[in-house]
Order: structure tokens, then sequence, then C-alpha cells
């Protein structure tokens, strides 16, 4: 059953107990909603999760504003000093910053102040002197800041898509806190970034990671930095400009040999060990190059099997594209017809759970011999698809269409019809295993 949802008189009901960390701002102890969504039409509460996961969201959302409450007095303060400034003909500058201005420049602050009588007001004192305190949280809150700031950003996310977005930058946060303490966010120096990047660089040397790796984490604290110093103004400095390690592999998945895909991967009885929807999965990957989360996530009413063209649909159904390109229609073919016809209504065990099914997969391939090489996976499928797509002859364009890549360039009309890439798709179709 999806979090946060239970059964209740009928109708699907959110559940969440109040997270110890926000117990003291919220006494409530368990919340209760109704999604007003009936179980009897909506059994698998496909529907229901829909509403919960908004009302989990929206509750996240009120959590986090009770808890910074105290950081938006601060922030509110800081605002209304640089507007104040502004009001007095000034830019709010920091009292710091004010110390090694010309001596001129100080002093028309100081006659400002005088000439207006406003010396014993301490809003236009602290506007102009700038001794007003720039807000500031601890560094282990920069990925709740970041997220909070960014919410538009991940309207599309599927609560999968959601769970990997957050852990990766959550641990890349934890990382950095280890590293330089949990200093406020305004006190990093470019130092701290060296000490960072220090620690990956050692980490490359001794073999357990690669820079690839080391980047991206370095890549992710940047962003988000950027992103909470513009929205903030804290006027962060780039620490990690200029620290990229070297020595980053774009490694390719290999993809299959067709051969060895027919001869050996769809042969009888090679696959029946793994469990059935991760099999026919497997097939349905094979003759329509889908990325693994494209084809987990097919249900009923993007399969289409009941017209003269069976085809299925990818649309983003409650997730985040990867690009708009990725919405297509591709014709059903060979072993993909073949294992979908079993599965018309899409394949529930790994919906939402692209990790868990190549997981899987994978494990399966290697147990028995059939990775030809370490790099050979799951994924690979896809690129023999598109191998087999080149060796035929077939347009380009109509590959990047099958393939759903980014092509940059603008559309004109409505792109190659299913008639078209059945004709093309059928002169590359596997033969299906005959006890499928």
């Amino acid at each position: 059953m999806p979090d946060f949802l239970t059964r209740r008189n009928g109708t699907w009901h959110f559940v969440r107990r109040v997270p110890t960390e926000f117990a003291e701002f919220d006494k409530r102890g368990v919340i209760r909603h109704s999604t007003k969504v009936r179980v009897t039409t909506d059994r698998t509460g496909r529907r229901a999760t829909r509403v919960a996961d908004r009302l989990n969201a929206e509750l996240e959302a009120h959590w986090r504003q009770l808890a910074g409450e105290q950081a938006d007095d601060a922030t509110r303060g800081y605002e209304d000093a640089r507007r104040r400034a502004r009001s007095l003909g000034f830019e709010y500058v920091d009292n710091g910053q004010i110390l090694v201005l010309p001596l001129e420049k100080r002093l028309e602050r100081l006659e400002a102040l005088l000439s207006r009588n406003l010396e014993n007001d301490a809003s236009a004192r602290a506007a102009l002197l700038g001794t007003q305190p720039r807000p500031s949280f601890p560094l282990s809150k920069l990925f709740e800041e970041y997220e909070g700031l960014t919410q538009d950003e991940r309207k599309n996310y599927s609560r999968n898509q959601l769970r990997v977005w957050r852990g990766g930058r959550m641990r890349v946060v934890r990382e950095l806190v280890d590293i330089v303490g949990d200093k406020p966010i305004t006190e990093l120096t470019p130092d701290d970034g060296i000490e960072y990047s220090e620690w990956w660089r050692g980490r490359v040397v001794e073999g357990e990671v690669n820079a690839k790796s080391a980047n991206k984490s370095m890549g992710m604290l940047s962003r988000m930095l950027k992103k909470v110093s513009i929205r903030r103004r804290f006027n962060l400095p780039e620490i990690f400009k200029g620290l990229k390690l070297e020595g980053e592999v774009q490694k390719a998945r290999s993809p299959f040999d067709p051969d060895f895909i027919q001869s050996t991967l769809l042969a009888d009885g090679t696959l029946e060990g793994m469990n059935e929807e991760a099999r026919l999965l497997f097939y349905v990957l094979a003759d329509t190059g889908l990325r693994p989360s494209e084809a987990a996530n097919l249900q009923a009413d993007t399969i289409h099997l009941d017209g003269s063209i069976p085809y299925v649909e990818v649309l983003p159904d409650g997730r985040e594209m990867k690009t708009q390109d990725s919405r297509r229609e591709v014709p059903l073919v060979g072993v993909a017809l073949a294992a979908m016809k079993l599965r018309p209504n899409g394949f529930p065990h790994y919906r939402d759970k692209t990790a868990t099914l190549s997981a899987v997969v994978n494990k399966y391939l290697t147990n028995h011999g059939l990775r030809p090489t370490k790099d050979h996976s799951l994924y690979s499928l896809r690129h023999s698809f598109k191998d087999r797509l080149v060796a035929a002859e077939v347009p380009d364009s109509i590959i990047d269409n099958l393939m759903g890549h980014r092509t940059g360039k603008v559309k004109y009309g409505k792109g190659p019809p299913l008639e078209l890439k059945l004709k093309h798709l059928e002169s590359i179709a596997f033969k299906p295993p005959s006890r499928l």
C-alpha cells in the first residue's frame, strides 16, 4: 500500500504521524485527512496516492514554516533595513564593508543621519551603518532551505524521483558538514571548498570512487549554494570554483550483440528463473528501446493493443520526463508485443521502482553468466535497439523519435506516423521465445 494511505469506512485516508523534529511545533501527534476517494473506484490507490502526495507536500511545507519562523524574522529585519537604506538614498552595505570604504563615502552616511535628525532612529542607524545582522542558518539546514526555494522545479516528480533527488543532496550536505563543521552558511569560505575537494581527491587516489562521482557531488553543492545565495541575497563565494577533479571519464554502456539477444537471452528457458514481471519488462525493452523507467510506468491507458497497430504511449503520468521529446508513441512488434499482450494493464510491481527492476535483472544476468562484460546491463538493451535501427538504415529523424532523444530542433508537423515507425520496427523485430 502507498505510504500514508489507509482504508477507512470505504474511503482512502491520509494518515501521518508528526515527525520528532517537528513535534514541539505541531502537537497533533497524528494527522488524518480523507482523500475523498472511494476504495471501490480506486482499488489500487492510484488516484488516492496523488491526493496523498499533495497533502503530504502541504503538510511538510507547513512544518518547515513553523520551524523557520525565527529565521523568517531575521530575514524580514534584514529586508526592512535594505528598504530603509534605499528610501534614504543609499544601498544597504554591511558594516564590515562600510569600514573599508573611502572616508568621504563613510561620512556621507553619517551626515545623512545627522542632517535629517535620525541619529536616535534605531532602524535608520542600522540601515545606513550596516549593523542589521545578516540572516543566516546552519550549514546542516542547507538542503531544507534549498528544497523549500525550489518546490516549483519538482512539481511533476514522482515519489521515487523525489526520493532519489533528495537522497543525493542530503548526502552531500552531510559530507560537507562532517568536513568543515556546522557553521553558519554565511561563514563559508573558499578554504571550505578546498577541504571538501581534497577529501574527494583522497578517495579517488585510493581507488574508492572515480572523479566523476566527486565532480557530481561538488556540482550538486555548488548549485544549491548558488540558488540559496541568490534568493536569500547572501552573496556567498563560489567555494568550488576551479576545483573540478581531472580524469573524469564518460563511460558508455555496452550494447548486447543482436545475435546474442536472439540466440541466448531470448532462447526458451534462459530467463525462466526471473520473476514474471521483470522477465516481461526485459522483453518489452528489447523491441521498443524504451528507458526502463518508461516501460515500468506504462499503465492501462497508455497501452493500446486493440487497434490495427498495437502501440504504447510514453507520457509523464505523475513523473518528470527526462526531456520533452520523451513523449512519444512506439509501435509494439516481436517479443515486446507478445509480452505486452500478457500485461495489458502494465507492471504494478515495478511502477516507479526502476532501480529495483534493474537490480533484479542485472543480478539474474550476472548469476547466470549472461553479461558478456561488467559493462553490460539491462539498459544495454536500449543501446542495442539504437544500433539495430542504425544498421537497418532507419532515418535519423525516426531514430530520434523512437528513442525519445532531445534533438534541439524546432518541431514541425506531427512527426512520423505509426505506420512508418511500424515498418522500420518490423524489420528488426526479435522472434519471441516459443513458451512466451
